[in-house]
């Protein structure tokens, strides 16, 4: 099986409104990563003082970068034949698949969400952000 981690920053919380501005993908196979992808966009619109304080991408950096038109095949080719899990994945999911959507293009992959994950395997757990899978797995291993 396939997976792609898929992480993504945009300019707000409204899948019809709002754009992407960064992409991160992990493509996995077999368990071992074959491939890493990160960019970042320009949404061609506003973004708010609040959203570059969040996310730590300025106004600035993504006059830069591409627009979404320009590096939507890489990302379709990261996501091809995968499991598309994410942290909440019906936020990273749904913005990607209306992104798409816009240039005629179709996203259906089956989705993981690594929150429901967690909920399921640890109930007793009252924290279920990436920070508490990270350490309750000890994911990240100190040097």
């Amino acid at each position: 099986m396939n997976l792609a981690f898929v992480d993504i920053e945009t300019t707000g919380s409204r899948v019809q409104y709002d754009r992407v501005i960064e992409v991160g993908i992990l493509r996995v196979e077999e368990g071992k990563l074959i491939k890493t992808y990160n960019k970042l966009i320009n949404p061609e619109m506003y973004l708010s003082p609040y959203i570059e304080q969040m996310t730590g991408i300025s106004s600035l950096e993504l006059e830069r970068a591409p627009v979404f038109d320009q590096v939507k095949e890489e990302i379709m080719e990261m996501l091809d034949d995968t499991v598309f899990v994410a942290h909440n994945v019906r936020f990273d999911y749904g913005f990607l698949k209306n992104e798409l959507r816009r240039y005629g293009l179709d996203l259906s992959l089956k989705q993981l969400c690594t929150v429901k994950l967690s909920r399921a395997l640890y109930p007793h757990y009252r924290k279920h952000n990436l920070d508490a899978l990270i350490d309750r797995e000890h994911i990240i291993r100190p040097k």
